[in-house]
């Protein structure tokens, strides 16, 4: 079997993300949204990620056609005739199981799902349809084109012949790809959810301001970014439900949200995409 057309559930930010990606290095691609609002949005939102590579110099101008040319976007889920679809919709179990049933029953038997969750347990999601060994994580990080790291989750059913396809496929898309077990967090959340809450508990307890626990990871361990930056760029609110779900499968206290973020979610104050959270935004 060979990868060559791929669909992308949810033209949010990382589903577009997704979708452009695989335009760029070649693939067709079929990216759907629940209305024509959300996928036009998507859609438009592409497009300018992609004006904005040109202006940098990292696409060219006659290119721009082609890759756009490579995306179709739909609101029927039907559409999804591929040899491999990623969901990226919202990180909520119920609903990524519905979608899983879904796909199950119109996508070809040959087809890999893959979900981009970095919080949700891969084989629950897998239950939903009848091929578990066809099912995996492809765990995308933010912004998607950029990003160099692809982690591929392997469920204690997903077969040997799926690893490598999507081992193969990450490869394609110029991507680093790491391989973990279906476990909370997987590598990479497993080791930054810790971290990041223990900044806010360092900020809790008045240890430290804001800027200067920012300022010493940035410049004390040469992270671009500090942790409550990046913390209001992921949303305090994702970071507090993935803490929770890895929390409540681990019972590891290093995991438990402190009250301060749960205090912040609660007031709407979920980082840069509500201009409030750690800091402040236009």
């Amino acid at each position: 079997m060979e990868i060559k057309k791929v669909g992308v559930v949810g033209c949010g930010i990382m589903g577009a993300g997704i979708a452009q990606l695989c335009a760029q290095s070649g693939y067709s691609v079929v990216v759907s949204e629940v209305n024509e609002e959300l996928l036009n949005k998507g859609l438009v939102s592409i497009q300018g990620t992609i004006t904005k590579s040109v202006n940098k110099g990292k696409i060219s101008e006659q290119d721009v056609d082609a890759i756009l040319g490579r995306i179709k976007g739909t609101t029927n889920i039907n559409d999804f005739c591929c040899d491999l679809v990623i969901e990226a919709a919202v990180e909520n179990l119920e609903i990524k199981k519905q979608i899983f049933a879904e796909l199950d029953r119109v996508c070809p038997k040959h087809t890999i799902l893959a979900t981009n969750t970095s919080s949700v347990c891969v084989i629950e999601i897998a239950a939903a349809t009848d091929r578990l060994d066809r099912v995996l994580g492809l765990h995308f990080f933010n912004p998607a084109p950029v990003m160099k790291l692809l982690e591929i989750v392997r469920t204690i059913a997903t077969s040997d012949e799926a690893v490598e396809l999507c081992r193969e496929f990450g490869k394609s898309l110029g991507k680093t790809v790491v391989i973990a077990k279906d476990m909370p967090g997987f590598i990479v959340n497993r080791l930054l959810t810790p971290f990041t809450l223990n900044a806010i508990r360092m900020l809790e307890a008045g240890i430290a301001t804001r800027d200067d626990i920012d300022t010493a990871v940035r410049l004390g361990l040469n992270h671009p970014m500090g942790p409550l930056e990046l913390a209001d760029l992921i949303g305090l609110d994702t970071i507090y439900n993935s803490a929770s779900v890895r929390y409540e499968e681990l019972k590891e206290p290093q995991y438990a949200p402190p009250p301060l973020l749960k205090r912040m979610v609660n007031a709407g104050w979920l980082g840069r995409k509500t201009g409030k959270g750690f800091y402040e935004y236009e």
